[in-house]
């Protein structure tokens, strides 16, 4: 049997932490809820969720502390809330290494169709993953890139980058259609799946991020800016 995943749910609202709990359970997820940042951080310390579901607007420990914090020790997937419906929240959050954004008051049913949406895009663990090796002829590859997306994971040099749930779909599209120019509203249709409400500077934070990871990583592909029209990758 399938283990149950955990979601540590943070706000300080107690109406807001009960009906998330309650949807989320529902869904068959087990749930942990937090008033306050230092005490998430706290239950962290210990163990980590499968998944953060984090207000930004927090006394004490803001969610966007919090999200560094996290972002510094794991990848796993955060999805960020606030009450203030502001461009500028959800670009910082992004910034950030957030996975998703919602503005309150939001649709419960919404935000368990986002975390059921970002869960189905993870790396499933498989006994049967081959390592690294020698790819497949029909693995997608860039320069010293393969895309393994049977296993939800690129290799670089034979070893895996540490990508979170965003910068992998935007890298493994681009490592898709290499060589191929996109547009911003395109790459944003790409890795959020649905219609985004929001500044397209996102996509070009999240290509500031990738454009470090690959530089970490030694690799010879290179995500090109295309002035005037968006992005490509080549190598």
């Amino acid at each position: 049997m399938e283990r149950r995943r955990m979601i540590f749910v943070v706000d300080d609202d107690d109406s807001v932490r009960t009906v998330v709990e309650r949807y989320l359970t529902r869904d068959g997820y087990d749930v942990a809820s937090f008033a306050s940042g230092e005490d998430a951080q706290t239950a962290m310390e210990d163990s980590l969720p499968d998944m953060l579901v984090l207000d930004i607007m927090l006394p004490g420990l803001s969610g966007y502390d919090l999200c560094k914090w996290v972002r510094a020790r794991s990848e796993i997937p955060i999805i960020m809330v606030s009450a203030r419906d502001e461009e500028v929240d959800r670009i910082i959050g992004l910034e950030l290494g957030s996975d998703d954004y919602l503005s309150k008051p939001f649709s419960p049913r919404e935000l368990v169709a986002r975390v059921r949406t970002v869960f189905r895009r993870l790396r499933p663990a498989s006994p049967l993953s081959s390592g690294p090796g020698q790819p497949d002829e029909d693995m997608p590859t860039c320069a010293d890139l393969v895309l393994r997306d049977a296993e939800r994971r690129i290799t670089s040099a034979q070893a895996d980058m540490t990508l979170t749930t965003k910068e992998y779909e935007l890298l493994a599209f681009l490592i898709r259609h290499k060589n191929h120019a996109f547009t911003r509203e395109q790459l944003l249709t790409q890795v959020w799946g649905y219609e985004f409400i929001g500044d397209e500077r996102a996509i070009d934070d999240l290509v500031k991020r990738l454009r470090k990871k690959l530089l970490a990583a030694s690799s010879h592909a290179e995500i090109v800016t295309v002035w005037g029209y968006g992005y490509k990758i080549e190598g």
